[in-house]
């Protein structure tokens, strides 16, 4: 079945009204069509993981790389694709909002704006973090198309203890005209909680961190977003070095664990 953009958009949209869904993060087209496979109701793309398939670390790639990279996903599967855009690749929001232009127009269901101050290697204040994504609010609405806001702070990932700041800036988000708020890095039950009565009735996504988590967990703490950022491009490159390191030493019997190339043909086939 080939899902039209509007339906794709409208599939995402319904994701976030009840429940909790998880959202894995492919790095490439491979990788997002097999979580195609598997069987998602939506992907989300990681800056992160992109970046290592391209040799690079995270947040250096361009927007022009970005972009590319986004309408690659979006055109090779038939799920809803939310965009990891970093902090928007630009400072001001005029930037903000030209860049958010372009992102629409790779086919994307929803793109994350983050806080992230690149030139400083801090964190926009709340003022100017707000106003970038009332921007980005701003060129949604006049494109008239469908597409999830999802705003972020990164202050979790630079101070663990940050939880009041944290929320104060997702709720000044939400009013701002946010769908969903993210805050990576928050962890806990009793955080997650109250991050989810202070943007509520707003969704809130939250990234797995401990893998003892469980989804069910998440759910009865009302999170209605899960994602895993660049953990399985991570987990895909540590079984990668490990078989390296073993053929360096002499050793070839890590290849048993591989996937065959016939299931591989299979699945990829299937998109033929």
């Amino acid at each position: 079945m080939t899902l039209s953009l509007a339906e794709k958009r409208l599939s995402f949209r319904a994701l976030h009204q009840e429940g909790c869904f998880v959202l894995p993060n492919p790095w490439d087209v491979g990788s997002a069509r097999m979580f195609q496979h598997l069987g998602f109701a939506a992907l989300a793309s990681t800056s992160s993981g992109y970046a290592w398939t391209t040799g690079r670390p995270d947040y250096a790639v361009t927007r022009d790389d970005v972009l590319a990279h986004l309408a690659a996903l979006s055109s090779a599967v038939d799920l809803p694709i939310n965009a990891d855009f970093e902090s928007g690749f630009a400072a001001d929001p005029e930037g903000v909002a030209a860049s958010v232009r372009l992102a629409i127009g790779t086919g994307i269901a929803g793109f994350s704006i983050e806080d992230r101050n690149l030139e400083e290697s801090g964190l926009y204040g709340k003022s100017m973090a707000v106003e970038r994504v009332r921007a980005a609010r701003a060129a949604i609405d006049q494109s008239g198309e469908d597409v999830i806001l999802v705003a972020r702070t990164e202050g979790l990932l630079i101070d663990p203890s940050a939880l009041t700041p944290a929320i104060d800036k997702l709720v000044a988000f939400a009013e701002a005209g946010a769908d969903c708020l993210y805050a990576p890095g928050v962890a806990g039950k009793d955080a997650i909680a109250a991050m989810v009565r202070a943007v509520a009735p707003k969704p809130l996504n939250v990234l797995i961190m401990d893998p003892a988590t469980t989804v069910a967990e998440m759910a009865d703490l009302g999170v209605r977003r899960l994602s895993v950022g660049g953990a399985l491009a991570r987990v895909a490159w540590a079984a990668t070095v490990a078989s390296a390191k073993a053929i360096k030493e002499g050793s070839f019997s890590a290849l048993a664990g591989g996937m065959s190339g016939r299931d591989l043909n299979g699945i990829f086939g299937q998109f033929e």
